[in-house]
């Protein structure tokens, strides 16, 4: 590192500070550091960085299951963020079950890990108040009840949910229905009803409680819905759907039955998990920057990691993008 330095006209510390990725140094500089160490072929001595940290060079990241392409991509994008930074991802599955996530919470499991990154779907309030004695730091993903003692970012599910309703809307959509509503982990359920909700009061009309569908997020069981609605000859005029699969369930049921998407009913999911450009018609949705939450997470871990008193819980949003696709688009 001190030859790195001597070759770029900087300080030790400098390099130190581009070689671990610290925000405080000027593009310039890092420009001109990491040329130094492309012409001199540095590469970091992990063993000796370990020894000398007392860290394992290790993160953990448990989600609930992989059956959700959702929790595949936001997997591959913390592995890609933490691979970045010199980092190897640890990844457990909890199927959502109460005990396993608190056993990690709480550090057990006997995982050898410098942190835990955990999108916990069962995990309380309380559960989180009585968590002081984790063996290391944690950051949960995911929507959180207000006042969260951990460390946290969520995605701003009211907000995307209000951007996709008023697509539909203002593509001349009146009859919009929820699908999949007062279904899924409950906080993200309540905050994208309530962006609907929004969206369709923000346009002078009122929450029709016979478009509110209740169904599980999968594609099966979304295209079950659907189909029984046609069946019924009640059909909406857009759908909105709480997540991409049942999106994708919905436009399933619909061309099957000889139903145009988006021509007589137009379609807008949630995630933008691979299948939803896959489709056919490719399907509208909303695309949290699984990048942002990924990098945010692991901000967190490092800001606890350096920590040498008791910090105020940090609680950080990402933001998400609306990407319109044919199920929308005439």
């Amino acid at each position: 590192m001190s030859d790195v330095a001597r070759h770029a006209g900087v300080s030790q510390r400098t390099v130190s500070n581009v070689v671990n990725n610290y925000v405080h140094v000027s593009p310039a500089t890092r420009a001109r550091v990491q040329a130094s160490l492309d012409a001199l072929g540095y590469r970091p001595n992990t063993a000796a960085r370990r020894l000398r940290t007392g860290r394992t060079g290790t993160v953990t990241l448990a989600v609930p299951t992989f059956r959700e392409r959702y929790f595949a991509d936001l997997a591959e994008a913390v592995i890609a963020a933490a691979q970045r930074r010199g980092t190897t991802v640890l990844v457990e599955t909890t199927g959502g079950r109460h005990e396993a996530e608190l056993e990690l919470l709480h550090g057990g499991g006997e995982i050898l890990t410098d942190g835990l990154i955990m999108s916990a779907v069962a995990l309380s309030r309380v559960d989180e108040g009585q968590a002081e004695d984790r063996k290391h730091p944690v950051v949960l993903v995911g929507d959180r009840e207000p006042g969260s003692e951990i460390d946290h970012v969520g995605i701003k599910n009211r907000e995307a949910a209000q951007a996709a309703v008023t697509h539909l809307l203002d593509t001349g959509r009146r009859r919009i229905l929820l699908l999949g509503a007062n279904n899924g982990p409950k906080r993200s359920y309540q905050l994208r009803r309530q962006g609907y909700q929004a969206a369709l009061n923000k346009h002078g009309f009122e929450v029709d409680p016979n478009l509110l569908i209740d169904c599980g997020w999968t594609t099966a069981e979304a295209a079950d819905a659907i189909a029984r609605i046609i069946s019924q000859r009640d059909l909406p005029d857009g759908i909105f759907a709480m997540n991409d699969s049942a999106a994708l369930g919905a436009i399933r049921a619909l061309v099957r039955a000889g139903i145009d998407v988006p021509g007589q009913v137009s379609v807008i999911g949630f995630d933008d998990i691979v299948e939803s450009s896959l489709s056919t018609p490719t399907l509208s949705t909303v695309a949290p920057l699984l990048d942002d939450i990924a990098s945010m997470a692991l901000d967190l871990l490092e800001e606890q990691f350096g920590a040498e008193e008791p910090r105020v819980p940090q609680h950080r949003m990402a933001g998400y993008e609306l990407r319109l696709r044919e199920s929308t688009t005439l």
